[in-house]
């Protein structure tokens, strides 16, 4: 029979209705199950393999992400990325990443600068902080830095601690004569006396053990300023598209958490991240010696947490970090953390 005028607009439209929804089942498909959760982190490790430290470790070495998603056809790819805080921003700035470790000025910054972030989780809160001077200079106190040539990963949470522990004793880095340089130039510079001074993390205390430096000050002398925190980030568009999804990978962090704040697990933690950051196990366990894990690693969006990003967001401003503050009440997200918090609890009660 020869396909009529009709017949053939008909069978036009039903191609054309067929192709149309096919796309709108695949558009639908790859909404409610992406190929992949790509999850950027700064790395801190001075080895080959990656670190993170905290819940990022726990979670890579216990593979759970991955064998949570993987029913799910769905890909975890961890992003670690040298270049700390502001890399990580870019990341998240060119949609290359759907979640984000990372410290507080860093997220701070990209937030400000308008980045569609939420803050899902606490990630670590009062991170230890040191000023590492070079032996015999003199200097025992943050006011011995007048005039100084003092290193400071600008752009980092590292910066936003040393204005804080500036700001504590009456001071600001336009005191100093501050320089860029990143923590592994900074303690280079340092052993070689080209610098005064530099403000930074743990790693200054394998120098120390090797008479290269001296640290009199720290964030726990400075009453907590000076003190780092670091968040867990999810994008916007990755939140309102995936809710479900972001709900079953905070879950499965507090999992992760739950293991980390476990008294018992400590020393396994602490073997954990020497072993994947190269650093020499005794200055973990020195620098987390005064610390109790359970409050260090406390996921809670609590009223103290947001206060210290709170003070953060605003000191930032303060020493001309970002353009404009903003509400961090505003920028928490809850939600999930309450959910994942519940059905722990749960858990637990059910045993």
């Amino acid at each position: 029979m020869t396909p009529t005028p009709l017949r053939r607009l008909l069978t036009a439209v039903g191609l054309f209705t067929a192709f149309t929804l096919t796309g709108q089942t695949a558009a639908a498909a790859e909404v409610a199950n992406p190929a992949s959760i790509r999850i950027a982190v700064p790395d801190l490790s001075a080895g080959s393999k990656h670190s993170a430290g905290g819940v990022v470790d726990v979670l890579r070495d216990q593979q759970l992400l991955e064998q949570e998603f993987a029913k799910d056809g769905i890909r975890i790819d961890w992003l670690f990325f040298k270049g700390a805080g502001p890399v990580v921003n870019e990341a998240l700035a060119n949609g290359q990443a759907d979640f984000a470790y990372l410290g507080d000025l860093a997220a701070i910054v990209g937030k400000a600068n308008g980045l569609d972030t939420r803050v899902l989780a606490a990630g670590v809160r009062g991170v230890k902080s040191y000023l590492g001077v070079v032996p015999g200079s003199g200097i025992k106190t943050l006011h011995d830095l007048k005039g100084k040539r003092v290193a400071v990963f600008r752009g980092t949470a590292n910066q936003l601690s040393f204005a804080s522990a500036l700001a504590s004793q009456g001071l600001s880095e336009r005191d100093l004569k501050v320089i860029n340089l990143d923590f592994n130039a900074a303690n280079a510079a340092l052993a070689a006396k080209q610098i005064d001074a530099t403000w930074g993390l743990s790693n200054l205390l394998a120098l120390r053990e090797r008479g290269l430096v001296e640290l009199p000050v720290n964030s726990r002398n400075l009453e907590g300023a000076g003190s780092t925190q670091a968040v867990l980030l999810g994008t916007g568009a990755f939140i309102r598209q995936h809710p479900d999804l972001v709900q079953r990978l905070v879950n499965v962090q507090q999992r992760a958490t739950a293991w980390l704040t476990d008294a018992h697990n400590r020393d396994a933690f602490i073997d954990l991240v020497a072993n994947n950051a190269s650093w020499p196990r005794s200055i973990l366990a020195d620098d987390l010696a005064e610390e109790d894990l359970a409050h260090y690693f406390d996921p809670h969006l609590d009223a103290g947490f947001i206060g210290q990003l709170q003070q953060g967001v605003d000191l930032a401003a303060k020493e001309r970090l970002i353009r404009r503050t903003f509400q961090v009440a505003d920028w928490v997200e809850p939600r999930f953390l309450d959910v994942a918090l519940q059905q722990q609890q749960a858990v637990q009660a059910a045993r």
